[in-house]
């Protein structure tokens, strides 16, 4: 489907060296920032996942035969609470891709299974009103391939139509652990802020659930 978001491309990053003051780097020491202030209204919020397959990815029948196709799936998503409780999932695992303008007011635009797609997997958050989320938690999850976090060298970035972009590098990684909760948005009362998690959590989406007390109720699911 076709977004249209109302809004200016984001600008070419610079080459020049130096600090890039439109972008903070939420660090294990620099944990969280303040997303939207109480009352303000934004546009839709761009979650951006890049990351590379690390080992080529093998074709032919053989490979499907065998299952050694090699390369990493990696997959975005996230949980979701809204301030009226109602909680969910968004995740190419199953199709449930969401909707931006009604709820949740998240989607997931695209599933990259490569690492090759220039765009990578995005994620949208509308912050037309903030005030209708209770948290979300951003996670990645390898869905195929090796459990190797150091090969992917994985990124998100969060592009808010107001303020600097945020970016979480997933640069802690965890031996077969194939799920990492990234950032957590939390309605403060005055505002969203935004936290860094990088939790690699071992098992699957229901371990990870458990780890943030989510409560929802799981079952197997494909793509």
């Amino acid at each position: 489907m076709a977004i249209d978001y109302n809004k200016k491309p984001d600008p070419e990053p610079s080459n020049e060296p130096g600090v890039n003051l439109s972008k903070v780097t939420l660090t294990k020491s620099a944990r969280s920032v303040t997303l939207t202030k109480s009352g303000e209204r934004q546009g839709a919020m761009r979650v951006n996942l890049n990351w590379t397959s690390g080992a080529p990815r093998k074709t032919g029948f053989l490979a499907k035969l065998t299952g050694a196709t090699g390369g990493i799936d990696l997959d975005l998503g996230c949980l979701y609470e809204l301030a009226d409780g109602s909680k969910g999932v968004i995740q190419a695992l199953g199709n449930s891709f969401g909707a931006l303008n009604e709820p949740p007011f998240i989607v997931l635009d695209a599933d990259d299974r490569t690492g090759s797609a220039v765009g990578g997997e995005n994620l949208h958050i509308n912050l037309a009103r903030p005030e209708m989320f209770r948290r979300v938690l951003i996670f990645a999850m390898i869905y195929e391939g090796a459990a190797n976090w150091a090969a992917v060298d994985g990124v998100v970035t969060m592009f808010p139509t107001a303020g600097p972009q945020l970016e979480v590098r997933l640069d802690s990684a965890v031996s077969g652990a194939r799920i990492c909760a990234i950032a957590l948005l939390s309605n403060t009362g005055q505002g969203l802020d935004v936290q860094r998690e990088v939790q690699y959590i071992t098992g699957n989406q229901a371990d990870l659930d458990r780890t943030y007390g989510w409560g929802l109720n799981w079952a197997p699911g494909s793509k």
